[in-house]
Parts: structure tokens; sequence; C-alpha cells
């Protein structure tokens, strides 16, 4: 099948990336639900920013303990039955969840009870989201053809980013419609559908030539490799520290309960803003490719979310409030999709699962680190100060990263792109 690299619809021409596009949106609509709602169920029952902060430390342990090796694991098995088991292990979860809401299961037990065992489920989830990221990464790649990477990585990221918006939003009105125990069925309901959406994909080769290699050396030749790739290492790097200091969103609950007193309706509203923002970024990005001088945009687009988190710390007005949220997912969508980018494109097939691994660390978990510096820091100096705290720490981030890495700002990956057509 022919692919035009400038069609921006390259990749949705393969049946499988469009099943396996249906497949993302479910589960990251259901996470990004389930976690909106635990926060608020955590918040009700505590009433605790630092209660807040301990449900992204209680993902983050698991996430970054086990994801080297569950990178090695990835890279050794075949990538659709490794999805079925982490799709299997967030459906047990969700309904672990679900009936830890139900009255008639918690009726009697006593509010620490119920707090602990939502942060053990969590931390569950911490455990099959380690597994989780670097399946998904390797799968896509063995679904499209090379030339297609870039593409599928901008589609890709543009359904997490849908789904990111239609989770938040629809957990903030569910807890009002239906309330949160019922709202948890729903998450459990879309976990089961993303099962069956999982048969219409094909098992897929394994392209490791080093199929049994002792786990130390794959470990080493990994992190060796993340390490030497100075373009990978500089964009993981720059956008972690960036999303660790950034972690306003984490804090949303108290904005929307005691500083702007907007309810849980509102409360969906501020936290679907940012991936509004963000779904904005797919429509330009598809059409206006970021790969060309993708440096100096990557490090504008992170320093704009800085300024973004900043002026929402600040405001006291609801509506400047969700705008500066829109923009800071407008800006952060635009650092996921080169990211992403660059990963597809400098990293070799055999190793997707170990690098997708390191990207789990230094990215993907560090919005649950995020989210305990912002309640951490809330806690010690006030919750409007944190956050503002956090955004200038961004700013400063990538003033510093972009005069001591001249090489990063002049990465461009136009050449990466006309490799790839080269070696059709």
């Amino acid at each position: 099948m022919k692919v035009k690299v400038r069609d921006p619809y390259a990749a949705l021409r393969f049946r499988e990336f469009n099943v396996f596009l249906m497949l993302r949106f479910a589960m990251v609509f259901a996470w990004s639900m389930q976690f909106i709602i635990i926060e608020w169920e955590v918040y009700s029952l505590t009433k605790s920013a630092l209660s807040l902060g301990m449900i992204g430390l209680m993902e983050v342990i698991p996430a970054i303990g086990m994801a080297l090796f569950a990178g090695h694991i990835v890279d050794q098995k075949e990538k659709k039955g490794m999805l079925v088991k982490c799709i299997l292990g967030f459906s047990i979860i969700s309904f672990g969840l679900f009936l830890l809401t139900w009255p008639r299961v918690v009726g009697d037990w006593s509010t620490d009870t119920i707090l602990y065992s939502i942060y053990f489920l969590v931390f569950l989830g911490g455990l099959v989201r380690a597994f989780l990221g670097p399946t998904i990464f390797s799968l896509m790649s063995l679904i499209v053809p090379k030339k297609a990477y870039p593409n599928a990585a901008t589609w890709s990221s543009s359904v997490w980013q849908i789904g990111a918006v239609v989770g938040p939003a629809v957990a903030g009105f569910s807890i009002t419609w239906i309330g949160v125990h019922w709202s948890m069925c729903t998450i459990f309901a879309c976990s089961v559908l993303a099962l069956l959406t999982l048969t219409q994909i094909s098992k897929k080769p394994i392209l490791n030539p080093k199929i049994g290699e002792p786990i130390m050396e794959s470990l080493k030749e990994g992190i060796k490799f993340v390490y030497t790739n100075k373009s990978i290492l500089g964009a993981l790097t720059l956008d972690m520290v960036a999303v660790l200091f950034g972690g306003a969103v984490a804090l949303l609950p108290i904005f929307a309960q005691d500083i702007l007193k907007v309810g849980p309706e509102g409360f969906g509203i501020l936290r679907a803003a940012p991936a509004v923002g963000a779904l904005l970024t797919m429509f330009v990005s598809a059409h206006l490719p970021f790969y060309k001088n993708a440096g100096i945009k990557l490090l504008a687009a992170i320093f704009g979310f800085g300024v973004c988190i900043i002026v929402f710390g600040l405001s006291t007005w609801f509506w400047l409030s969700v705008f500066a949220l829109f923009m800071s997912g407008v800006t952060d969508g635009i650092s996921v999709v080169i990211r992403q980018t660059i990963l597809q494109l400098k990293t070799p097939d055999s190793m997707r699962g170990r690098v997708a691994a390191v990207n789990s660390i230094f990215v993907g978990s560090s919005n649950e680190l995020g989210a305990f510096e912002s309640g951490l820091t809330a806690k010690l100096m006030g919750t409007v100060s944190a956050v503002v705290f956090g955004g200038s720490m961004t700013l400063l981030i990538v003033v510093f990263t972009g005069i001591k890495l001249p090489g990063f700002r002049k990465l461009d990956l136009q050449k990466d792109l006309e490799e790839h057509e080269n070696h059709k």
C-alpha cells in the first residue's frame, strides 16, 4: 500500500491502526475518568491536599520500579498477548474500585480502611501501567510501516488527548448524575469493550533478535541506547522535569471546591480544559507536522506550558482559569507529538519496549511524581503558591536547557523522515 509522506491521513489508511485507535481511546478514557473519580472521592473523604498527592505516589512507585523489567518482558513477548493481560489487570482493578465505592460493601468500613484500600488498588494500577505503555508503543510500530510513523504518532497522541478530554468531562458530570459508584461501573464496562476491540488485531511477530537474552544485559543495553542518543535523552529529560513541576492538575479538586467554588461540574470543565487544548493540536499537527526545527519548537512549547500554569495558579476567575488550562493543553499537546515522533523515528524495532519503559520513567511517571510534588508543596506553602512555584521552575528549566544544550535547539527530524522514505 502506497503512503504519501505529506498525507495527513497516512496511518488511517491501515484498518488495524483504526482499530488500535479505538482501543487506545477506550483505555485512555477509562483510565483518565477513573483517576478523576478517585481524586474526587479521596478529597471528599479526607479534605487533604497531601492525600491527593499520595494517589500519584502510590501509582508512580510501582510504575518506576517495574518499568525497565516490563520493557525487557515486552521486547521478548508477543505484543497482542501482552496487551490482553494488561487490560485484564485494569479490569480487575476497576471492578475493585467499583466495590469500594458501593455503600452496601463498605458501609461499616472506617474512612482509613477505604482510603488505604483505594491506595492499594492504585498501586496495582501502577504495576499494570508499567507494562501497558511499552506494549502500546511497541504494538503501534508493528501495525503501520516506518514511513507512516510520524503520522501514526500524531494520531495516536491525539486520540490519547481525545480520551483525556472526554474522560475527565464525563467523570465530572457523572459524579453528579449517577454518583461515584455507578461512574466506576462505566469504567469497568469500558475495559470490557477494549478487550472485545482487541480481538480485531492479529498477533504480531517478535522482532527482537536476542530472545532469551539475560535480563541484566537487556536492561543495560536499553539504558545505554537512551543515554547515548542525545535527541531522545534531551526530549525525555526536558519533558520529565517540566511535567514534574507543572502538576497543577492534581490540585484541581481544591481549586474547584475551595477556591473557585464551582462544584463537580466546574471540576469536570477544569479537568477537561487541558485536553481540549491538546485536542486542537491534533488538527494542526496532522496537516502541519512539527518535525522540522523540532528542538526549538519543543523548548518553546514547554516554556508556554509553564506560563499557563502560573496564570492558572494566580487566577480567581473561573473562565480565566479554564482558558489558562486550555492553553496549557495546546502547548503540552505540541510537546507530546514532537516527543512521540522523536521516539518512533529514532528507536529500532528490537529496542521499543525498553525505550518506551525508560520513557515511562522519565515522562509518564513524572505526572504522578508531579501530583505528589504539588500535593506536598501545597501542604507546605499553600495551594496557589505551590502552583506558581511549579510553573516558575518549568520556565527556569527550559531556559537552562536551551542555554546548556545548543545542539538540542537545532534538532530537526526532517532528515530522519527522508531516510525512512529512501529506505522504503
